[in-house]
């Protein structure tokens, strides 16, 4: 291997020389720079790079710019995440709204207001058992029973209005979001809106329908996160009613300590319906592309870098066996860069010895 190198002027690449120098690149037609050792300085090389103003040649100066005024610094009011999010169009969202849009609106506050309610009513239950227990060694003011009466059935009333308010509020967000999805997707619900409303409002039978509605949402959607979160609603769901009716059953019993047992149990179970609003509101938030809060919920896709890693420096290339092709192909191919007036490259490398 030579220790003379030819740098290109155009590609950077460089080539060693065996006897004669070159003059143009095999590689890209560009102009070799003068030769010089392997290992010289940039004070030794026998060339130099000079940078020249763009308008030297016509002779003309360069304007000067014109000052603008200064603008306020940009800034982000949060991380830039440039490229890699979806970003939803939402005239085209609000264009899809229904007449059931209406009740959708009311999803996100009944909800909220209905675990409040039950988890109030759970610890109405609790006070109730706690009296029970008491009222064993020792008699109950009045005043303390009647509270607890109040709160008991005040707070079990509520909490079944503001159920059914949900569901009714539930049942339009269904309507809507699957229309929205089928018609993104190209298609047409299969599922009519009767269908839709008596799976949902049948006793027993909306143990069953909800899940599947939801399911086709999130298989449409191609949303494996949203799947999940569906299946563990479901089964929170079926057990819900199946402890509501095990709980009205209970308190048909005759025996003392089986009303005081079934007073433990319903506040087991308040406490399971109100773990199924926080679920449901969860899975209404995550088909509408948001978190349990409320915030966005950002794709995130994983991008395999493939490419090699490119080498800051262009390794040397011989240059005796593209000798011969260079002087062949010289003569009938000029660089596309030379200019045939004044014989400079376009680039403004200027060698000087």
């Amino acid at each position: 291997m030579s220790s003379v190198l030819q740098p290109c002027a155009r590609c950077g690449a460089r080539w060693a020389v065996h006897g004669t120098p070159m003059h143009w690149c095999p590689r890209c037609h560009g102009v070799l720079l003068s030769p010089a050792p392997i290992d010289a300085p940039a004070e030794r090389r026998n060339y130099r790079w000079v940078a020249r103003r763009p308008d030297h040649r016509n002779g003309r100066p360069a304007t000067a710019p014109r000052r603008r005024p200064a603008a306020p610094t940009p800034r982000y009011m949060q991380i830039p995440r440039w490229g890699l999010r979806d970003e939803t169009n939402a005239a085209a969202l609000a264009a899809q709204r229904g007449p059931a849009a209406a009740l959708a609106s009311w999803v996100t506050p009944l909800l909220l207001v209905t675990t409040g309610m039950f988890a109030l009513a759970a610890v109405a239950e609790l006070v109730r058992y706690s009296i029970l227990l008491v009222n064993r060694t020792r008699l109950i003011d009045p005043l303390a029973l009647r509270f607890s009466d109040w709160l008991l059935t005040g707070s079990s009333v509520l909490a079944l209005a503001l159920a059914l308010g949900s569901g009714i509020a539930l049942l339009g967000w269904l309507i809507e979001t699957r229309s929205a999805v089928f018609a993104r997707a190209g298609r047409r619900d299969s599922r009519p809106v009767p269908l839709l409303v008596l799976g949902c409002l049948i006793p027993v039978v909306n143990l069953v329908w909800p899940g599947v509605f939801l399911t086709e949402i999130a298989v449409t959607r191609a949303d494996p996160r949203a799947l999940r979160a569906i299946r563990i609603w479901w089964c929170a769901w079926v057990l819900g009613g199946l402890m509501a009716v095990a709980a009205l059953i209970w308190r048909t019993a005759d025996s003392l300590q089986v009303k005081a047992d079934g007073v433990l149990f319903t506040a087991g179970t308040d406490a399971v319906a109100a773990a199924v609003a926080v679920l449901t509101l969860w899975v209404v938030r995550l088909l509408d592309g948001r978190d349990l809060f409320g915030r966005v919920r950002l794709a995130r896709r994983w991008v395999v870098a493939v490419d090699p890693a490119v080498p800051v420096i262009e390794p040397v290339h011989p240059g005796g066996a593209a000798r011969s092709e260079t002087r062949n192909v010289a003569d009938a191919e000029i660089p596309d860069d030379l200019d045939s007036d004044n014989g400079a490259v376009q680039h403004e490398e200027v060698m000087a010895k």
